[in-house]
Formats: structure tokens, sequence, C-alpha cells
């Protein structure tokens, strides 16, 4: 009963979140002086193929939206930083298990189209993991340069280390 309605609760959050989304990427196309209710006939195959004005608009379409998503993303990654802490992997853990359970809620009769959704979510589960803070350089932590100086500097401190234990062993056997 709890899980049940808490399921509910979250997929109707999700559902308002991506509706805000949609309403705010919507404007920033009007902005850009794109009607989207006629976007669908306008980067059909067909239309995009006999213009290739259309298919650089496509391009930047696609593009925009592509900066979009990672901005939401790299926003609420950050977010959730701030609100977990250290504990943002439990948080993630959980948040996309329940993005799961959305998807498998939203496409309950119809598998074959879940799968495209849930590709999705196992993509920003991904892209927000350790590796995906590794390409960005992670919020408040070293960036892979300073890490790779920093191993440098170790891997020198180990070699003088051992320099000297070996100069200590020549002595010794010299004596």
């Amino acid at each position: 009963q709890f899980l049940t309605r808490l399921t509910e609760r979250f997929v109707l959050g999700v559902d308002m979140f991506v509706e805000t989304l949609w309403k705010v990427w919507t404007d920033l196309l009007d902005v850009f002086g794109l009607d989207v209710s006629s976007l669908p006939q306008h980067f059909s195959p067909a239309a995009v193929a006999g213009s290739p004005a259309r298919a650089l608009l496509l391009v930047g379409v696609v593009l925009l939206a592509y900066w979009f998503l990672s901005l939401a993303l790299g926003v609420t990654s950050s977010l959730l930083h701030v609100l977990f802490g250290r504990f943002f992997w439990i948080a993630r853990v959980v948040l996309f298990s329940m993005s799961c359970v959305y998807v498998l809620h939203k496409h309950e009769g119809e598998p074959e189209s879940a799968v495209l959704p849930l590709c999705f979510v196992v993509a920003v589960y991904f892209m927000t993991g350790p590796m995906g803070s590794c390409w960005r350089g992670g919020p408040g932590g070293p960036g892979v340069e300073e890490k790779l100086e920093h191993l440098e500097s170790q891997v020198r401190l180990l070699n003088i280390r051992l320099n000297k234990v070996l100069e200590s062993l020549e002595r010794a056997n010299g004596k």
C-alpha cells in the first residue's frame, strides 16, 4: 500500500517535472522563432532530405536540445551532490530504480515502447556516475590534470625513497 502510493506520487512528480522541462523547451524554441506545433512536419525525413536549410536547422535543434538536457542534468546532479553530500550515490541508485519504476509504470501494457526510455535512464545513470564526473571535472574535486600531477609527484617520491634504500643496501654489502 505504502509503496504503491509512493510510486504514484513519484510518477506524478516526474510528470510535472517533464511538463515543466517541455514548457521551458517550447518557450526557448519560440524565442528562436520556431513554431513547436509544426516541428514534426518540418523535420520529417522527406522534408529534411529536400532542403539543406532544414537539415541544418534540425542539427541546430538537436544540438540545442542536447545542450539543454545536459545543462538540466548538470544542475540536477549538482543539486543532489549539495543535498546528499557523501550519500549522493545512494540517492543516485534510489532515483535510478524509481526512474525504472516510472518508465515501467508509464508503459505498463506495452513493453516494446519502454525500451527506449529505459535506455535513456541507464545512459543518464552512467553519465552521473564516477566516469561522468571524471570527464566533467567534478564539482569541487580535483580535475584529471590535477590527479595526474599528484600521481606523478607520488611516483617521484617513491623513486627517491627506492634510491635511498638501494644506496643503503649497497653500503651495507660493501662493508
